[in-house]
């Protein structure tokens, strides 16, 4: 009798947590919507001067699960790497053994950019197109070449930093306890 009311138990857990993900889980746009490209407002800048896409943005469907969570942008060894936009160096340096430079840009958005030794310091104010940093070799999704990732969050969200530059598709999202997806506003737009 102990093993029914276990196993009554154990169903009954995961019929909630199935029906929570289902109600709070990420929800896709509409065919239509995802199609369109979205351009953010302001003045963006390729940070490697070309959009040479080897590793397309694949955020994971829950927030601890793996995926990636950028984009990598081919580029030659030692090229210089610029700002994608204005903004305020948050941090400059080595982390988890790769040089790793984050801008926080206006509107919550900040860029990251690895791997790079840094020309800049946390606190530099840069604007777009203005040299951060030399891309150097290693980057793990590259292997055999060498790659920029660039990564975009807003808050705690990570986006795909192809949205800065008019491609790549948006991803709507409920907000915290809700069932009704919001879109998410780059650049004053939502």
């Amino acid at each position: 009798m102990r093993q029914l009311h276990n196993a009554a138990i154990a169903g009954l857990v995961a019929a909630v947590i199935l029906t929570a993900t289902a109600l709070t889980g990420p929800v896709s746009a509409s065919a239509s919507a995802s199609d369109q490209p979205y351009t953010a407002s302001g003045p963006w800048h390729p940070p490697t001067g070309e959009l040479d896409l080897r590793t397309a943005f694949d955020p994971p469907p829950l927030p601890w699960m793996p995926g990636h969570r950028g984009v990598d942008l081919g580029a030659a060894d030692a090229q210089t790497v610029v700002a994608a936009g204005d903004g305020t160096v948050a941090f400059a340096g080595d982390l988890a053994g790769r040089g790793v430079v984050s801008i926080a840009h206006a509107n919550g958005l900040r860029t990251t950019y690895e791997p790079v030794e840094p020309a800049v310091a946390p606190g530099d104010t840069v604007s777009a197109g203005q040299p951060i940093g030399t891309l150097r070799p290693g980057h793990a999704s590259c292997p055999g070449a060498v790659c920029l990732h660039l990564g975009l969050k807003r808050g705690p969200l990570y986006l795909d930093p192809m949205l800065l530059f008019g491609a790549g598709k948006v991803r709507l999202l409920p907000r915290p306890g809700r069932a009704v997806a919001a879109p998410i506003a780059i650049g004053g737009r939502s």
